[in-house]
């Protein structure tokens, strides 16, 4: 973080200043709302919870070496606090003011990225490339909503180039909050699903939480559009900013074609304006070309060399932990472990590559678990990815978890299966039926929402540790 003083962000916050203070105090040490993660000097927000209330880990905090604490209730602490009326409204005070002020005296540009898939690989995608050229912050993990996002956002310095800022929701009005944080020259919108449809009404209601990235950009600001996803592409119409689209579609102003897909990575020709070149990614997976295009599309606006760029994105080595990666487990059988996360569209893609890529000599075997937040859509969708299974010929599924059980009903119903669909209570039933059967050039997709816990499944068959 900037260098600021205990009374400066006092201001910024609309917060009292109190406690143990010391005159002249400088701060720019991390933003953290986990006490765990406080290191000497950290400013310490302590928000209240789902699950828990920072204020009960006040005294932790302090013995880590927080330097200040900001709360919402006066709190006992040997260092200078600040007690503000809303802790999560101070963070985003905080975030916008130093990214403003960051932006009014150096050379800062930002990108926001939104989408119902694809998120946190296209962010990890544009830091690689722009980090190539100069100083850029983007946030670690999944840090995308109203705390993550600010928390990554006040990481900035004065030296910082790029800020890119990943822009999730759960909710409408959330994306457009992120939004007025960090006021991007570059919006990005990647795909409309059903991802958290419990939490948006359904598909449409989708598609207004994530216009929500371009409906604010300024006439002066940059709307990269998914020409390949008509509810995306739409939203040129509610934009001010000048519309650039990417996709597969002969009218994308970034394209890709020739896409193939195999066990070592996916290979694409991108083509802008005069340039035409092969982008062979080591990351696995089809969709992974939409969002290696999103991120060429942004440094292509921005006046990165292209050819420049494709040669980073083609050294990324995965789009990130438990997405679509790769393992080659003893024995000869290859484990892709993509259980981070799970929506209709992204387990689709996920199957659609285990049949892409599974030898013939091999058997495609799918672990799948529950998708979460799907709402009144989750029997229709757990039924759909079922029959789905069943149309890739896909040779084995067991699925996990009574929530996600229509999967498995599903596929009994549009195939005639003899056991080539299990449903199982636990992660250790899934084990110790799959793993002692596994042989040479079998190929395990294992897919799920967090909250189900199967990444763990796949490192365990990976043969790797959590």
């Amino acid at each position: 973080m900037i260098a600021l003083t205990a009374h400066e962000i006092a201001e910024i916050t609309g917060g009292a200043l109190g406690g143990a203070v010391v005159d002249g105090l400088v701060l720019d040490g991390s933003v953290e709302t986990d006490s765990r993660l406080v290191t000497p000097g950290s400013i310490f927000f302590a928000l209240r919870g789902e699950v828990t209330d920072g204020h009960l880990f006040v005294d932790a905090a302090v013995s880590n070496g927080a330097a200040l604490v900001v709360a919402e209730q006066p709190v006992e602490a040997d260092v200078p606090t600040i007690v503000v009326d809303d802790g999560v409204v101070a963070l985003s005070r905080l975030a916008a003011a130093l990214v403003e002020r960051v932006r009014r005296h150096g050379r800062l540009k930002v990108v926001g990225i939104t989408g119902s898939n694809g998120k946190t690989s296209t962010k990890n995608m544009l830091r690689a490339i722009l980090s190539d050229i100069a100083p850029t912050v983007a946030p670690e993990g999944s840090f995308n909503n109203h705390v993550g996002a600010p928390i990554s956002m006040l990481r900035i310095d004065d030296s910082t180039e790029y800020l890119v800022v990943e822009m999730g929701a759960a909710g409408p009005g959330e994306i457009a909050r992120l939004v007025d944080i960090a006021r991007p020259d570059t919006g990005v919108v990647l795909k409309v699903g059903l991802a958290h449809a419990g939490g948006f009404g359904g598909i449409e209601g989708t598609r207004a939480a994530k216009a929500e990235m371009v409906t604010d950009l300024p006439e002066s600001g940059t709307a990269v559009l998914n020409a390949d996803d008509e509810r995306v592409a739409g939203m040129a119409s509610v934009t001010a900013a000048r519309v650039v689209t990417f996709g597969q579609s002969p009218t994308a102003d970034y394209r890709a074609s020739d896409v193939d897909v195999t066990a070592g990575g996916t290979t694409f020709v991108f083509e802008h304006g005069d340039l035409r070149r092969r982008v062979a990614l080591r990351i696995l997976g089809e969709h992974h070309v939409m969002n290696a295009l999103a991120a060429l599309t942004v440094v292509g606006e921005w006046g990165v060399d292209l050819d420049r760029a494709a040669t980073v994105l083609e050294g990324v080595a995965r789009a990130e932990r438990w997405r679509m990666e790769l393992f080659e487990a003893p024995g000869g059988v290859a484990v892709v472990n993509d259980a981070y996360n799970a929506s209709p569209d992204s387990v689709a893609a996920a199957l659609k590559t285990l049949a892409q890529i599974t030898p013939t000599d091999g058997r495609s075997i799918a672990v799948l678990g529950e998708m979460a937040e799907l709402g009144e859509f989750a029997r229709d969708e757990h039924d759909r990815i079922g029959r789905l299974v069943v149309r890739l010929n896909i040779s084995q599924l067991i699925v996990v978890g009574q929530a996600a059980r229509h999967i498995h009903m599903a596929a009994g119903l549009e195939g005639s299966w003899d056991g080539e669909s299990l449903l199982v209570d636990t992660i250790d039933e899934a084990y110790d039926l799959l793993h002692p059967g596994l042989r040479t050039g079998d190929v395990v997709l294992v897919k799920s929402s967090k909250s189900a816990g199967l990444r763990f499944l796949g490192d365990r068959l990976a043969g790797v540790d959590a």
